[in-house]
């Protein structure tokens, strides 16, 4: 089904990209200043105002964010694809999952070009690149996994619900604070109980995993991966069971 739609799956795509960068001057190269304009904001704020005593702050801040920001677009873009969509469902037959997919797989476009910024921190800031940044992927994989899943299941349940719209930005700043993204995961600079927290957190272990593979230098064990599989996973599973059950009635709602 997903090969016989993929040109399709490619159209929207790039329709997004055109719609995202129409009339702006620098197009997709604001996807590589971005991040780099907000590492510049961040390293000034919480290097010099709060004083954290993070090594390579700029590279520490940009793993976090990079993968945060992937997931935080994908799902924010998901949650109204299916009602964005709704005069294409009523005209035509279209797999309905096509639309939250194409907004993950756009996402990740824009979060891969993101990276072009991180090498050129890692070169100005002369941080060490260790041979375990190749398995940078991996962490991307278990996002992505992790983002459709999650888009699956905002995308079917705004359709009835659209008060989720407003509600879910609330819900991503505060997983964003509670996610270490530019602050050290440190006892000392934290409270005790989010440790705990950090632990139920699946993008806390997706960036810290990012981080030991593009910063330590350290092989992630089969713990790491089996955890980062399970919230993964688990989120897919969830997603599309969810939408392949709600989605019969969707042409009632939208």
């Amino acid at each position: 089904m997903f090969v016989k739609y993929r040109h399709l799956l490619f159209n929207l795509i790039g329709r997004d990209l055109k719609v995202k960068y129409r009339r702006s001057v620098l197009g997709i190269l604001w996807s590589v200043l971005n991040p780099l304009l907000m590492m510049l904001v961040i390293t000034a704020v919480f290097s010099n105002i709060f004083k954290f005593n993070i090594e390579h702050f700029p590279v520490y801040y940009l793993t976090g964010y990079t993968l945060f920001n992937f997931f935080s677009e994908a799902t924010n873009m998901c949650n109204s694809s299916i009602l964005e969509a709704s005069a294409l469902i009523k005209k035509v037959y279209i797999p309905k999952y096509i639309f939250p997919l194409e907004k993950v797989t756009f996402a990740l476009v824009n979060m891969l070009f993101s990276l072009i910024a991180m090498a050129l921190i890692y070169a100005v800031t002369q941080t060490p690149i260790h041979w375990t940044a190749l398995l940078f992927p991996i962490p991307i994989i278990y996002t992505f996994c992790f983002a459709l899943g999650m888009g699956l299941l905002l995308s079917a349940l705004t359709v009835y619900f659209r008060d989720i719209l407003h509600l879910y930005g609330v819900v991503l700043t505060a997983w964003m604070y509670l996610t270490p993204i530019f602050y050290p995961v440190d006892p000392q600079a934290i409270p005790a109980f989010m440790l705990t927290v950090f632990k139920f957190n699946p993008l806390y272990h997706f960036v810290t995993y990012n981080r030991n593979i593009m910063m330590n230098g350290v092989v992630p064990g089969l713990t790491d991966n089996l955890i980062c599989m399970l919230f993964a996973g688990g989120a897919l599973i969830v997603g599309v069971l969810v939408f392949r059950k709600l989605q019969r009635n969707f042409i009632l709602h939208i």
